[in-house]
């Protein structure tokens, strides 16, 4: 499935492009200290791996062989003191790689969620979840390795190699010349084998995150009832099984090529080792090389090929762990449809404290398009467009007033367009055309911190974090009292509720809040608003889960909370709609009606009709002359 959209032609790309290689460079930077200590302790580190060979060579020419037992012992213990620094080098180096690593796990994790957090109500429709959290989780590990990991073991490898074929060539340049000439050998296999790793390490990513945004949406209470209720755990397993298979497939495939890399490099090394003692035991017999050197240079051609093998490890890894921060970069380069321009302003606040008026003059609008805003392999199913833009305009021509401080209710057919209308007067959108005001500002002139501080929202599907109810109601405001908190509760009737749990407000609601009742979420989301008191407000079906006693009582709570504030309200209870101060008919996209409600009932149109369906089994009082 996921190999028909954008996300499974991004697995074809062959090469880290190079601007990915340069843009990690500020990343390695802010600790270049740091990773200055690491390289000098490599060097030491790589000084110690050479002089091993020398100090043996010297035990058997210069000890052994004469017999001068007190040589021997001072060079034994000279092993016992390397031994000792390079215990402490590989101390200290575990403690910088481990600071530099976390530190960048900790940037990169928080640069990327804060970007995240940024991004409009768009990109989270269509982003999968799954996906997001590989990038925070999976990808930043793997910049992690890529930038501490790699970067010290690359350093101690080629110092290491610099050090050993010097160490060689001191000791015989003839046998060095002999290790060195069959290196080549290595190169044109490992060039073909870096390239197929990189193409599964992408592949194996894009099919970890779908495993993984599959996961999130069957573990969460709502997927969890969903399949329980339609009686599918058998197919879930079965496609769960599927997507895990190709998982497997493909890391079995790597596991295969990385051992080939390995195989590889025994093959050629036994070869080049049976090769040097030969040549080096023929010189050794002639007289031109000592057995002593004879002996540090086989100890050498051991540490010699080490770090070869270790290199074309290290190009591998090197290409495939980029791609984590190529990953992550795709996502740090998303611009947010919404932004903030850099000299908007904060809402001015009249010095009575009273709230602004909304106003939408001329606006039109359409959800975003994949056109408008590709996610690229954050969306692995290719979402279809239907039909041309002006054919999918939610808002169209859309011009009202809602005067401040005054209760204007949104009525209209389903998909009539009353949720647009509130999603761009909190800003979550911005229209196409047309302008949306707010105390006579142009919402897109002002900072988006000030809106969302003037607007408070409850919505018919109200949602609480895996969190205590204080720590709920305190996201509305952080620096509200104990007492405000139950005050709020109080006004919502779910005071009584909460007051008689053991832990109170400390009660942990659970994900989602599913330890409550929906009626209790939606008491507890208007709890919040009242905590917030914001000078406007955005109901949207905000009693619609309340029996008619509840609702009455909560009517009453919200005529008081809602005085002089500017409230537009979505709703279809006969309640809400004929205390509205005005009523606007909202249909395909425009204001068909406005007026009372006695008004609209009066005019026998659009609204007559709606009223009639949909609640006069409530009342009996719709007049004879409409």
């Amino acid at each position: 499935m996921a190999e028909n959209g954008p996300a499974a032609s991004s697995t074809k790309r062959p090469e880290v492009r190079w601007r990915t290689l340069r843009r990690i460079l500020p990343y390695v930077l802010k600790y270049r200290w740091r990773l200055s200590l690491l390289l000098l302790l490599t060097v030491v580190e790589a000084a110690i791996v050479a002089a091993g060979p020398v100090i043996l060579k010297a035990v058997v020419d210069d000890g052994i062989l004469p017999g001068r037992t007190s040589v021997v012992l001072w060079l034994c213990a000279a092993v016992v003191g390397l031994a000792l620094v390079d215990a402490a080098v590989a101390y200290a180096t575990g403690l910088l790689t481990g600071r530099v690593g976390e530190g960048l796990v900790y940037d990169l994790r928080t640069q990327v969620f804060t970007h995240v957090q940024k991004q409009s109500v768009a990109f989270f429709t269509r982003a999968e979840t799954g996906a997001l959290i590989s990038r925070l989780n999976t990808d930043v590990i793997g910049a992690r390795q890529a930038v501490t990991t790699l970067l010290s073991n690359a350093a101690s490898t080629i110092l290491t190699l610099v050090f050993v074929i010097g160490t060689m060539i001191y000791l015989s340049w003839q046998l060095a010349l002999l290790s060195l000439v069959l290196i080549p050998i290595f190169l044109p296999p490992i060039q073909l084998l870096a390239r197929r790793m990189q193409r599964l390490t992408r592949r194996t990513m894009q099919l970890d995150a779908e495993l993984s945004s599959m996961m999130s949406e069957r573990f969460n209470v709502s997927g969890a009832i969903l399949t329980k209720l339609f009686g599918r755990p058998e197919e879930e397993s079965r496609l769960f099984g599927d997507r895990a298979a190709r998982l497997r497939d493909v890391r079995a495939v790597t596991v295969l090529q990385a051992r080939m890399m390995g195989i590889l490099v025994s093959v050629v090394t036994a070869l080049i080792t049976a090769v040097v003692y030969g040549v080096g035991g023929y010189l050794t017999i002639q007289g031109t090389v000592q057995i002593g050197t004879l002996v540090a240079m086989a100890a050498l051609l051991s540490r010699l090929y080490g770090p070869v093998n270790e290199i074309s490890e290290i190009h591998v890894a090197a290409l495939t762990t980029a791609l984590s921060f190529e990953r992550l970069f795709e996502l740090l380069d998303m611009q947010p449809q919404v932004r903030e321009r850099e000299a908007a302003r904060s809402l001015p606040v009249p010095p009575d404290g009273s709230a602004p008026d909304v106003r939408f003059e001329d606006v039109t609008f359409h959800y975003p398009t994949a056109a408008d805003m590709p996610l690229g392999s954050l969306e692995s199913i290719a979402m279809p467009e239907p039909g041309q833009p002006e054919d999918r305009l939610t808002l169209r021509g859309l011009s009202f007033h809602a005067p401040a401080g005054k209760l204007t209710a949104l009525v209209g057919p389903s998909g009539a367009g009353k949720s647009t209308i509130t999603h761009l007067v909190q800003r979550l959108y911005d229209p196409r055309s047309g302008t949306v005001y707010l105390g006579g500002q142009d919402l897109r002139e002002l900072t988006l911190q000030s809106v969302r501080d003037a607007i408070c929202t409850v919505s018919q599907e109200a949602h609480l974090f895996h969190d205590t109810l204080r720590a709920n109601l305190l996201y509305a405001r952080p620096e509200a009292t104990e007492q405000e908190l139950i005050d709020a509760c109080v006004a919502a009737q779910i005071w009584d509720t909460v007051k008689v749990l053991p832990h109170g407000l400390d009660t942990v609601v659970g994900e989602h809040g599913y330890r409550f009742s929906g009626g209790e979420k939606q008491r507890l989301a208007l709890a919040r608003l009242l905590v917030k008191a914001a000078s406007v407000v955005v109901l949207d079906e905000a009693t619609a889960h309340l029996d008619s006693e509840s609702e009455l009582a909560i009517q009453h709570a919200l005529r008081n909370a809602l005085a002089g504030r500017t409230s537009l309200v979505i709703a279809h209870r006969l309640s809400t709609i004929r205390e509205a101060d005005q009523i606007l008919v909202i249909d395909q996209g425009r204001v068909r009606e406005r007026g009372t409600h006695e008004e609209l009932l009066l005019a026998g149109g659009l609204y007559f009709e709606l009223y009639r369906t949909q609640f006069a089994q409530r009342t009996a009082d719709v007049p004879a002359t409409a």
